[in-house]
């Protein structure tokens, strides 16, 4: 079985989870929560970052910390996973989406003026599958309209637009620590900025926004979104490792390029030259004029034991969010051909040049 992408447990997990029981921190207290927080601000190259227990929770803290809500819109890609949209939701503002670029998926930057209306209040731009989406234009726009940005860059972990990674470009950035992310701590998410008063926002939100000098005394509502010692001591571990496992994302996206570019109905994942990609997942897209489908070519490596992943679902065609009176109508046809037509390739840290090249193999008989 060659899968879609095994988690890594690194090499000094054992060592930091056992300094993190003998301490006796082992809650969302302590110094170990500190230090990951310290060192992923770091990392990114922000100020303040504040961890939290998911990417999602990450999304609806910052969301909070900016105070959007009932009545507020916040522009979003529809080609995103749900988690970006759901934030929105809880906070009772309304998603007003905007169609993908037709190469990278990322939200097309051209189209979201046209959107923005006297209730919008943030942009939430997805750096999709680790490519950065284009941030200057997004910038000078949300200048003129001041919009706060929200960036989520849970698939990008290391990504650089104009060698500035992402997290630390819009007012916030979001991240998701989820067991196949190129940082992770099992589970757990952090909200990155420069802005000290939205990080003191954010500390008091993800704490049930308990009053310092009075215990059990809270003023606002706040949420129980703690990360604990125990996943933030497999944080750091994680993150000694991270410049390792980023230049080896970069050589397995190089010999997938090198391996499939010769197909002819076969899209391979661009970089644009404003961009460092971390090729979270090599993605691929079937040409409408292929005579094989995605769907047939998933199914023919599923039989021969390589996991696949089909592409985000566009949220405009979400049944939980169409249920609910969103959407109706609209149609955005870039990331409905993307989800219809791309596929996810087995790209884990730990895959080995020879099962890419199996995969590699099986693809090009079957698409030739």
């Amino acid at each position: 079985m060659i899968p879609i992408s095994k988690p890594i447990i690194p090499k000094n997990a054992k060592k930091k989870l056992l300094e993190c029981l003998k301490s006796g921190w082992i809650s969302g207290a302590g110094p170990i929560v500190v230090s990951f927080e310290r060192e992923f601000a770091r990392f990114v190259g922000t100020k303040y970052a504040v961890s939290c227990t998911s990417g999602t929770t990450a999304l609806h803290l910052a969301l909070a910390a900016l105070g959007i809500g009932p009545g507020d819109e916040v522009i979003v890609p529809t080609f995103t996973m749900i988690s970006t949209i759901l934030p929105v939701i809880y906070v009772g503002a309304t998603p007003v989406l905007v169609d993908s670029e037709a190469d990278t998926g990322n939200i097309d930057v051209s189209l979201i003026e046209s959107k923005i209306t006297k209730k919008t209040k943030a942009v939430m731009p997805v750096h999709l599958y680790g490519h950065p989406v284009d941030m200057e234009p997004l910038l000078k726009l949300v200048e003129k309209n001041r919009l706060a940005i929200i960036e989520d860059a849970a698939e990008a972990h290391g990504a650089q637009y104009q060698l500035k990674k992402v997290g630390s470009i819009g007012d916030l950035g979001c991240f998701s620590f989820y067991a196949n992310k190129i940082v992770t701590s099992g589970e757990g998410g952090m909200v990155t900025t420069n802005d000290k008063r939205l990080a003191e926002k954010l500390k008091s939100l993800r704490n049930l926004a308990r009053t310092p000098k009075k215990h059990f005394y809270h003023q606002e509502v706040g949420f129980n979104y703690r990360l604990s010692s125990l996943q933030a001591a497999l944080g750091l571990a994680s993150l000694e490792e991270v410049t390792t496992i980023l230049k080896q994302k970069r050589h397995i996206a190089s010999l997938y390029r090198k391996l499939l570019s010769l197909l002819p109905h076969v899209i391979l994942p661009v970089e644009k030259n404003y961009a460092s990609s971390v090729f979270w997942h090599y993605a691929i897209v079937i040409k409408k004029t292929s005579p094989k489908s995605r769907n047939q070519l998933a199914e023919m490596l599923a039989k021969k034991d390589v996991e696949t992943r089909t592409f985000h679902i566009p949220m405009h065609i979400q049944p939980a969010l169409v249920n609910l009176g969103l959407f109706k109508g609209e149609r955005y046809p870039n990331a409905e051909f993307l989800s219809k037509n791309g596929l996810l390739l087995p790209s884990g840290p730990n895959i080995s040049d020879r099962q890419i090249a199996t995969v590699c193999s099986l693809i090009q008989k079957f698409m030739s």
